[in-house]
């Protein structure tokens, strides 16, 4: 089953120092936090925070290549967690036909945001992640899973990348 979420904040792991994009559910139920590189988290924070560049980003040259070539990005998915590596797919209708692209989570949202697209979770990723072991020792697995757990929905979007 496909869950739509939206971005809740940005932020930056305190112990691996890497940034985190965190969705949430429309019930605010569900959390998915998805662990991006640096630049990946610049592209989302500069259209989450309606920056507009010189010139454009790659995200942004994407949604235009898509439009140019008569296309619409229907929605994307985040459709699965292996060996701590999350996928997606962008779902696209080019001049009619249907088309599936394979994308990393962080491209796929950076572009769901330029295209106003819906953000949706398959509910095996929910899960899965619970259960992910995302970093190399278990004690700092355990100390992220409570931080994350205790996580005040002020807090999210307050840390600078």
């Amino acid at each position: 089953m496909l869950i739509e979420m939206s971005i809740k904040g940005l932020m930056v792991d305190p112990m691996a120092g890497t940034p985190i994009v965190i969705l949430k559910d429309k019930q605010g139920e569900r959390v998915l936090p998805i662990w991006v590189g640096v630049p990946e988290a610049n592209a989302i924070a500069l259209q989450i925070e309606n920056v507009s560049t010189p010139r454009p980003m790659t995200h942004d040259l994407l949604r235009n290549i898509i439009t140019d070539l008569d296309g619409r990005v229907d929605r994307v998915v985040v459709s699965d967690l292996r060996d701590n590596t999350y996928f997606a797919i962008i779902h696209l209708t080019v001049r009619g036909e249907r088309v599936a692209v394979d994308a990393r989570p962080s491209d796929a949202i950076a572009l769901a945001l330029r295209t106003r697209s819906p953000i949706l979770v398959e509910e095996s990723v929910i899960e899965n992640a619970r259960t992910a072991d995302f970093t190399t020792e278990p004690a700092d697995n355990e100390r992220l899973q409570k931080w994350l757990e205790s996580l005040d929905p002020e807090e999210l979007g307050k840390y600078k990348m």
